[in-house]
C-alpha cells in the first residue's frame, strides 16, 4: 500500500472536532501553505465548509482534513499534530520536505 500523502493524527482530529462544534461547523480543517514568514513558507489552517474537488483528503477519527494540490507539494508526507506545551497550543505539522524551520514553528523552507 502506498504511504498516506498527509495524515491527521488524533490528537489534531479531536481538536478540530471541537472547534467545529463550538463554531457549529463541518469537522472539515484546511492546511494551506502561503509565501512569507520567517524562513520563506507559513502554515495556514481554517475550518472548510467542504472540501475542493481537487483536494487530497485524510480522515482521521471522522474529522477531515484538505489540502490543495499546490500546498500538497511542499508538505506531502507530512503529518498535522495537535500540541500542548508550556509555549501554549497549536497544531504543529511534521514535514519531511522542510529544509529548515524556525522557532516560530509555523514557517519553514524547502
Amino acid at each position: 500500500m502506498d504511504e498516506p500523502q498527509i495524515i491527521l493524527t488524533q490528537n489534531a482530529a479531536t481538536r478540530v472536532a471541537a472547534i467545529a462544534a463550538r463554531q457549529s461547523k463541518p469537522a472539515i480543517l484546511r492546511l494551506a501553505v502561503d509565501g512569507g514568514g520567517c524562513a520563506g513558507f507559513t502554515y495556514k489552517f481554517e475550518l472548510a465548509d467542504a472540501a475542493e474537488a481537487d483536494d487530497t483528503i485524510a480522515e482521521t477519527g471522522g474529522v477531515t482534513l484538505v489540502v490543495d494540490p499546490i500546498s500538497l507539494d511542499l508538505v506531502r508526507g507530512s503529518a498535522v499534530d495537535y500540541v500542548e506545551d508550556l509555549g501554549g497550543a497549536a497544531f504543529k505539522v511534521t514535514n519531511p520536505n522542510a529544509a529548515s524551520g524556525c522557532g516560530c514553528g509555523s514557517s519553514f523552507s524547502v
